[in-house]
């Protein structure tokens, strides 16, 4: 009863995390962050592979799950201190997208309340775009602040995921040890047949 409930916490909290990664996975794509995508990526395919190990008791593939739960809480900390400055990183650098373009993250313009300030071209001065972009007032809470909930919601559910995949191992694991012991150790199993001992089949007989 308790790793049947342990599975179905377990199968909510993927359910729960794929959701999230999908969401991120949309806004990451939306503001070109390269290192983002990539690390969405592989965390939807665990996620999945976790998945399907908890409903076809594959401990192995939870095990892997596992494994990644922790990589993942070590990545969202990264980015809550990139989002922050901590330790020498900076939200300004190009880091997230491997230096290869300027952007940032899509939530510095589209944040809640946020208001653009452009200024059309020029007369006379041909650019491959309509009108430029200036500054961005009016915003409701900074960008950053945004990113850290969403690695710090990713954290939380991710410990959630590790401790109930830790769980639901240890408890397929001795379900199959109980059934190898019950097995191993049965004197009487189905396939034995009780033989009579041939001398008293063969009893002689007196007239």
């Amino acid at each position: 009863m308790g790793c049947c409930s342990g599975r179905c916490t377990l199968i909510f909290i993927c359910t729960l995390q794929m959701v999230l990664a999908l969401e991120r996975q949309v806004f990451d794509f939306l503001g070109y962050q390269w290192a983002p995508i990539l690390a969405n990526f592989f965390h939807i395919i665990i996620v999945i592979l976790g998945l399907f190990g908890t409903i076809q008791y594959r401990p192995r593939y939870i095990v892997v799950y596992t494994v990644w739960a922790a990589f993942w809480v070590a990545w969202n900390v990264f980015i809550i201190c990139f989002y922050l400055d901590v330790g020498g990183l900076s939200k300004d650098s190009d880091l997230l997208t491997f230096n290869i373009s300027a952007h940032h993250s899509w939530w510095s313009e589209h944040g809640p309340g946020c208001v653009r300030r452009e200024m059309q071209q020029a007369p006379g001065v041909r650019t491959t775009e309509s009108h430029s972009y200036i500054t961005v007032m009016g915003c409701l809470m900074d960008y950053q602040y945004i990113e850290v909930a969403h690695s710090g919601t990713q954290i939380l559910v991710a410990l959630l995921g590790f401790v109930y995949a830790c769980y639901v191992v240890s408890a397929i694991t001795e379900e199959e040890d109980s059934f190898d012991f019950i097995g191993g150790f049965d004197p009487f199993p189905l396939y034995h047949v009780n033989e009579k001992p041939s001398h008293l089949l063969l009893k002689p007989m007196y007239l």
